[in-house]
């Protein structure tokens, strides 16, 4: 996490241009040596301004964005005082975040910078199987990394101890307070039995962030670090959109339209890294996973062949590709788009080396929208999109870098065997010139697998087309009116409308509240926070509003979740429609009389019944 210096006082003008390093920080040797290895040196400003105080036991609220190094700044001064104290009979510490993927990269990251420290840690989010969880906790842990809805389902099924907790870290507190958790949050510092060393982070500090900080927190520092411009100003940064369930067709075509040269794909896990690392090899690219489930003696192999240049594609975590130090690396490929952008920009800082140009390419899928959001207004810049890449746009690439390649071969093609090689076959009566050249390009087409055809179609694939046509959701969408009711309804804070409807069978009865309802879809099932509509919650059934796309995608790939501890599974629902209305004699118009009615009608009025004539069926 190499920073800019932050501003300290010095003794002198020498030490004051000295950049602070972790080294400096009077953190735990352990720590300071798993962090080395990390390949991190100095801290960013949010580090350096919030581990001393964190360190001397102080409360602190982080006024930082995501992408400023939040995670060290609250976990390394948390780990060292674990580190320091003995083990409890419950959690020690206990971290809330907004998401499932927050908690978990928060639970990695301590790993990481913890891995020589003797400390047990538990992710604890919703969506999970319960017994993994139950297991881990009757075990015994140190840290509990989760989110407020599944944190306070253990704390009242008492799997949860939360009485020897001695930090406590809320990140990210304005995004819970946006996604309707801060209730939650509430509860959990309450339950807290003595107080602890609170840290709390926030981009933003609305209100009712502010009353937690008065409540909880006591005589806290806040500590507020300029925003640096993260970017890479000769690093070309474009975006491709990517339909569902297309991530290794739209890589494919990416990486065969591009400019030849060594490029790293980044994954978001070792088990992609593999799977996409055997899918191009079976497509013809000469690709290798990187990660940290490798030896260090394949890592070392990998990282060699990609310096002598005899490897031109690694696919890799961001972890396992601290180690790549190449020059000629000319473009980075995003599959998976960081949480952090920090993270974001070290990965696209590895191309473009030594005053070179370089290209950063991301596969943008529906549910990265607000990760790309996030990217472009912390770096400052737009990412260009860029098309689908074409088969004729394929085939001019893969026929540019075979002239390339034949140009450069042409004087190894001139002597020796291969000289005599030729000359042997043209000798035969069957073999001419053209025939000859057209054979060895054809077999040469082949092994390399070159998709080069004259008649090859200029249109984007047919299943990246299909994203843009669908004529129901486009007249939906272009109905008169639509985009500025929206746009209303996002300025005072409503859910968009949207016709359709899914549900569960979970509700009041259960204990359902809308936040329940909204967490699950956006943490759990990934549906966009803008593609979530209207919720309405019975006493034993629920129904959410939601886009076409996004119910369609849940409708498709159903999965169970747990509602407050209930299991549910959204599926569509029916709308109910209004009873029909039947015209009646003389005008009157209402349902038909049920028989109690009917029969009412006989007696002194017999043969003058009021209601539908008898032989009228609808």
């Amino acid at each position: 996490m190499i920073a800019d210096d932050p501003e300290e006082p010095a003794a002198d003008d020498d030490a004051a241009d000295a950049p602070i390093r972790f080294a400096d920080l009077h953190l735990d040797e352990r720590i300071l040596c798993a962090v080395a290895q990390l390949g991190f040196d100095s801290p960013t400003p949010i580090q350096a301004e919030s581990i001393p105080p964190l360190l001397e036991g102080r409360d602190v609220v982080g006024r930082a964005r995501t992408g400023s190094g939040k995670t060290a700044a609250f976990g390394l001064p948390l780990l060292h005082t674990l580190a320091q104290g003995e083990r409890g009979p419950g959690a020690r510490a206990l971290v809330l975040a907004p998401t499932r993927e927050l908690a978990l990269q928060i639970t990695g990251a301590l790993r990481s910078y913890g891995a020589e420290l003797p400390l047990r840690l538990v992710t604890l989010y919703g969506g999970a199987s319960y017994r993994p969880q139950f297991e881990a906790l009757e075990r015994g842990v140190d840290i509990a990394v989760g989110t407020p809805g599944r944190l306070l389902d253990h704390l009242r099924r008492g799997s949860l101890d939360l009485s020897a907790i001695e930090l406590a870290v809320i990140d990210e507190a304005d995004e819970m307070l946006r996604m309707g958790f801060i209730d939650d949050v509430n509860k959990l510092l309450g339950a807290i039995a003595r107080r602890p060393q609170v840290a709390l982070f926030s981009a933003t500090m609305p209100a009712p962030i502010r009353e937690i900080a008065e409540t909880y927190l006591h005589d806290p520092l806040e500590v507020q670090v300029e925003q640096r411009q993260l970017t890479v100003e000769h690093i070309e940064q474009l975006r491709v959109d990517v339909p569902d369930r297309r991530e290794l067709d739209t890589l494919v075509r990416v990486l065969g339209a591009k400019k030849p040269g060594a490029t790293l794909v980044f994954a978001r896990t070792r088990a992609t890294c593999d799977e996409l690392a055997k899918a191009l090899r079976s497509r013809g690219f000469s690709a290798r996973a990187l990660h940290g489930d490798m030896s260090q003696a394949a890592r070392e192999e990998v990282l060699q062949a990609l310096r002598e240049e005899q490897l031109e594609l690694v696919v890799a975590t961001d972890v396992a590709s601290r180690g790549i130090d190449v020059e000629h690396l000319t473009h980075v490929i995003n599959v998976d788009l960081p949480d952090d952008v920090e993270v974001y920009v070290n990965r696209i800082g590895r191309t473009g080396r030594a005053g070179r140009e370089g290209m950063a390419i991301s596969l943008v899928k529906r549910r990265d929208r607000g990760l790309l959001r996030r990217i472009e207004a912390v770096t400052r810049r737009k990412m260009t999109p860029m098309p689908m890449p074409s088969d004729a746009a394929i085939g001019r690439r893969q026929r540019a870098s075979l002239e390339a390649d034949l140009r450069a071969a042409e004087e190894l093609g001139n002597a020796g065997d291969a000289a005599a090689l030729r000359d042997a076959l043209l000798e035969d009566e069957r073999w001419s010139a053209e025939r000859l050249l057209a054979a060895s390009l054809g077999l040469l087409m082949r092994d390399r697998r070159l998709r080069i055809a004259a008649d090859a179609s200029e249109e984007e694939p047919a299943w990246a087309r299909s994203r843009e046509r669908r004529p129901r959701e486009r007249q939906a969408r272009d109905r008169p009116g639509r985009k500025e009711r929206a746009a209303g309804e996002r300025e005072r804070g409503e859910r968009p409308v949207f016709g359709t409807l899914l549900g569960a069978a979970v509700g009041r009865a259960h204990g359902i509240a809308a936040k329940d309802v909204v967490g699950v879809l956006t943490n759990e099932l990934g549906v966009p926070f803008d593609e979530i509509g209207r919720i309405r919650i019975g006493e034993r059934q629920l129904t959410v509003a939601m886009s076409p796309a996004a119910a369609k995608r849940l409708h498709d790939t159903p999965r169970t979740v747990f509602l407050r501890g209930n299991r549910a599974v959204f599926t569509k629902a029916r709308r109910t429609k209004p009873a029909p209305t039947r015209v009646a004699p003389h005008g009157r118009s209402g349902p038909r009389p049920t028989a109690a009615k009917a029969k009412r009608g006989k007696g002194k009025n017999k043969g003058k019944r009021k209601g539908w004539p008898s032989g009228d069926r609808g």
